[in-house]
Order: structure tokens, then sequence, then C-alpha cells
């Protein structure tokens, strides 16, 4: 039996993001987009350096299962990388972090917010699955003319 979240679970914490102006050129906008991107492969290659190349020195994740279990936050890009060595290491199948309707919420020069909706799928014995679902909320800011994520929040539907 899997545990999953309640339906609307995380539409307090989605309110909780005011949108507010998106005051970066569609270049910009499109280099956020691809931070994004380049952590959902970073996480599928399992390839910790590109994964440490997305996120800033202090930047932390925090986490919320089935809308019930919280963990996190961790703090700091190496306590960050450890735990993804850590995950990673368990993983006997190829997981594929699928960012979908990613939207930037609010942004100018220095700091972003962006959200996405995640589809997390497994190929494990030939077979694709979906394992979980959910949404995640990035901060970026941008320092020495490249954004990184400095805040992560991932709260998925159902524990896998």
């Amino acid at each position: 039996m899997s545990v999953t979240a309640a339906p609307g679970w995380g539409s307090a914490h989605l309110a909780a993001i005011v949108p507010g102006a998106v005051a970066l050129a569609p270049a910009e906008q499109f280099a956020v987009h691809q931070v994004l991107v380049r952590y959902a492969f970073a996480l599928d290659q399992r390839d910790l350096t590109a994964l440490g190349s997305v996120l800033t020195e202090d930047a932390t994740w925090a986490f919320t299962i089935a809308g019930r279990n919280d963990l996190g936050p961790v703090a700091g890009r190496a306590a960050i990388l450890e735990f993804v060595r850590e995950a990673i290491d368990a993983e006997t199948d190829q997981r594929r972090h699928n960012l979908v309707n990613v939207v930037i919420r609010s942004a100018d020069a220095t700091t972003a917010l962006a959200q996405a909706y995640l589809l997390l799928t497994s190929n494990a014995g030939g077979r694709a699955n979906v394992i979980a679902t959910g949404f995640y909320t990035f901060r970026l800011e941008r320092s020495e003319g490249e954004w990184r994520i400095a805040d992560l929040f991932l709260g998925t539907d159902n524990a896998w």
C-alpha cells in the first residue's frame, strides 16, 4: 500500500508564493529555465559535479513527502551533494526527473522564483513507470553572471 497525500494538499504552500513582476528579458528567463533543466539532468545522470554547478554555496533543500513527512532542510552545497550521493547509491533503476509546467513567478536582475511540477519516472527491468508526482519551488540567485539554485522545496504527492 502506498502513502499518498490528500487532494489539494500542496495548495497552502503554493498559495504562499505570491506572483510578482518578472523583470527579465526573454534570454534571462531562458537562462533560469536552463538551470532547472541542468538540475534535473544532473540528478538523472548521477553527475554530482554538474549538480554542484547549479547550486549556490549556501543552498538549502527541503522536502515534504506525500504531504506528510518533512525532510530537511539540507543546508549547504556539500551537504546537498552528500545527501544526493547517498540517495543515488541506493537506486537500482534509471530515474528521470521530468519538470513540467515551469513558470517564473517573479524575478529581477538578481533573484528569480520559479515553480514546476515533477513527474518522476523510473525504468527498471525494461519497464517504465511513474513513481512520483509533485511540485517544486525554486529560488534562484544570479551572481558572477550565472543563475544558481539557492533554495529548493519539493513536495511529492506520494511516497515511493
